[in-house]
């Protein structure tokens, strides 16, 4: 994982009011809640006393999580606020039961997770400015049984499109890779590229120079959030919530304002969803077979020119990862 980044880790739809929702995120394993004020805390899912998992107990006082196992109480920011069993007179200080929580940010309908030092976080929250209110979207969500490292890569990957995706997207026999143009942003901290892929009739692949990001493109935000912009009202985005070192869950979102009613654009999404889920899963047939699980900068991999989006997301992460 790269340290002190914001990583979108669950949709806002999966944590309603008063309930506990236990998942394993970023190799941890957390508990999220909103309390009546519809806000969302994150601690660590493991009572301070006897290890318990604060997952399985409950909310009380509409703020606080109750321990099932001996009802010990902690509020949005992992401080003990009760222990039952010392009596309601005879509390004193309980920093010492105190339990681990999380930096949290809610926006574009994700709950975001800050991983790294508290005191260094900061309002940049990776999303794509191509999607704006206007746009409606619907989800699915899925398991991969691989690093997020290689899920992401895949998404930038250009040249599996016609053997992987032949009868779907990537349909056509377009075997040649012209570039791929790579554009990276100022703050190293976004990718930019679009497949030129042409039929091989012999000519020479062109040069990432002489190529141009198409209307149709591919976008990368550290740490996990992907975007493939197919047109001005029809965009797909994906971020990859990583379980940990060997497992991942990409939440794909079909965003679409095709035509000026939301209901209509929401019965559009539903069946977007669909072809989207078709194209993911192949995708995924492939990636879970990668080995090693995660990518890495230095690797035995024999990489080609047209895995320059690749080569350029191995290097930028790298340089988070010791920044």
């Amino acid at each position: 994982m790269i340290k002190n980044q914001w990583y979108a880790a669950l949709s806002s739809s999966e944590v309603n009011k008063n309930q506990l929702v236990g998942v394993r995120r970023l190799g941890m394993d957390l508990v999220f809640y909103r309390d009546n004020k519809g806000e969302v805390s994150c601690l660590m899912d493991m009572c301070s006393h006897r290890g318990a998992a604060l997952s399985k107990g409950k909310v009380v006082n509409n703020c606080n999580i109750q321990c099932p196992f001996h009802g010990l109480e902690f509020n949005g920011e992992g401080e003990c606020q009760f222990i039952p069993a010392n009596g309601i007179n005879n509390q004193g200080d309980l920093t010492r039961y105190n339990v681990s929580f999380f930096k949290l940010i809610e926006k574009h309908d994700i709950i975001y997770i800050w991983y790294g030092d508290k005191d260094k976080s900061s309002d940049d929250i990776p999303f794509h400015d191509e999607i704006d209110k206007t746009f409606v979207f619907s989800e699915f969500k899925d398991h991969w049984n691989t690093h997020y490292s290689r899920a992401i890569e895949n998404q930038l990957d250009v040249v599996h499109l016609p053997f992987v995706h032949h009868n779907t997207i990537g349909a056509g026999g377009k075997t040649l890779i012209n570039g791929p143009k790579v554009i990276v942003s100022e703050d190293k901290k976004t990718i930019l590229t679009s497949a030129n892929n042409e039929v091989d009739e012999g000519q020479a692949p062109k040069k990432s120079k002489d190529c141009k990001i198409k209307s149709t493109f591919l976008k990368f935000k550290f740490p996990n959030v992907w975007l493939n912009n197919i047109a001005d009202k029809i965009k797909v985005l994906i971020f990859f919530a990583p379980i940990d070192d060997e497992n991942t869950i990409l939440y794909l979102r079909f965003y679409n304002k095709i035509t000026g009613i939301k209901l209509i654009n929401r019965f559009i999404g539903f069946f977007g969803k669909f072809a989207n889920l078709i194209i993911e899963r192949q995708d995924k047939r492939v990636v879970e077979t990668q080995r090693p699980k995660a990518s890495s900068l230095k690797s035995n991999e024999n990489l080609i020119y047209g895995d320059k989006p690749i080569i350029e997301y191995r290097k930028l992460r790298d340089s988070l990862q010791h920044s």
